[in-house]
């Protein structure tokens, strides 16, 4: 089938309404995700075509929609909440960790939570306060929950209907500010849900994203071929369960790593992968494992974000200290 060119927010629109024609039992509930489409537009039209039961405007509560797609989702349903924004998980954080997280374990196995968090999550879109955060690591650290993050069209389509198919509870997490990058999407082509991806190949270092810092890191692999160093570039697609089978092996040839995410670097995903290259890799490491992250702050005024967020030129100097250590 040939491919068609869209957007990440449109690819995430089109996953959904596919999931919703194929399955009568999965629902979509959030604020304003019906008639409104959702503050991104990503469920735009889909209460107008499926229904208010399928796609339900809910209160402005977000303890209450994670709550109430608990119940559902142990009727039998599989809900998919919207958080609005990444900062708003809160509230409902004591129900995703003390109960969606745990009540396939608590039951022995006897009852399964199969739903999906949306969170659009990330900085760089100059937003007010709680609009840019990145919770992934307080979700990673919890077992019992799986945690994703897309970063392409092709993902953002295929992942969100693997995501829904899914028997277990995962977060979904969807770099806002790449909302509008456009690319191809194969409706029919299928890669494994909690898989890494190699985007690029290379010999010299490797270098690690997922979800809005993808962009950036392949673009620093561009910039740092044109000085004749060529950096192999994953994506982790995956938090938890982390896949790393193939960064193991790419780290075992290049001898170097870099390890990028918008979050802060203390206790951060950065920190758990260092650790694990390290362990598997030691002897085939020239240099340590690098980070490079968000700060260690809350999250900036909106003027200060790009002095916050990892960019290009801060990727390529961590590169450079693991040839220089």
């Amino acid at each position: 089938m040939m491919a068609e060119k869209l957007t990440i927010g449109k690819a995430l629109n089109a996953g959904l309404r596919r999931a919703l024609e194929q399955d009568p039992k999965v629902l979509i509930m959030g604020e304003d995700v019906g008639k409104l489409g959702g503050v991104f537009r990503i469920t735009d039209g889909l209460q107008k075509d499926f229904g208010e039961d399928r796609v339900i405007d809910t209160p402005l509560a977000e303890s209450g929609i994670i709550g109430t797609a608990i119940g559902l989702a142990i009727r039998g349903y599989r809900p998919v909440c919207e958080i609005q924004f990444d900062g708003f998980v809160y509230p409902a954080y004591d129900q995703i960790v003390s109960q969606v997280a745990k009540m396939h374990y608590r039951s022995q196995g006897k009852v399964k939570v199969p739903m999906v968090i949306r969170i659009p999550f990330g900085g760089g879109i100059g937003a007010v306060e709680h609009h840019s955060e990145s919770p992934e690591a307080y979700f990673s650290h919890t077992a019992g929950l799986k945690v994703v993050a897309c970063s392409s069209p092709q993902d953002a389509y295929t992942m969100i209907q693997q995501a829904i198919a899914s028997d277990d509870p995962i977060v979904f997490f969807e770099p806002k500010r790449r909302y509008h990058e456009k690319g191809d999407v194969d409706t029919e082509a299928t890669y494994p849900l909690h898989a890494s991806r190699r985007l690029r190949p290379g010999t010299d270092a490797t270098v690690l994203a997922y979800g809005p810092m993808v962009r950036t890191v392949l673009d620093a692999a561009t910039a740092a071929a044109e000085d004749g160093r060529d950096l192999e570039v994953f994506d982790l697609r995956t938090l938890s369960p982390l896949d790393l089978e193939p960064v193991y092996e790419s780290v075992r040839r290049t001898g170097r790593c870099v390890v990028v995410h918008e979050a802060p670097s203390n206790v951060g995903l950065g920190a758990e992968i260092a650790a694990r290259i390290t362990e598997e890799c030691f002897y085939s490491l020239e240099a340590p494992v690098l980070r490079v992250t968000g700060f260690d702050t809350p999250y900036p005024a909106a003027r200060l974000e790009e002095d916050f967020l990892p960019d290009l030129d801060r990727v390529l100097d961590a590169v450079d200290r693991t040839f220089g250590w």
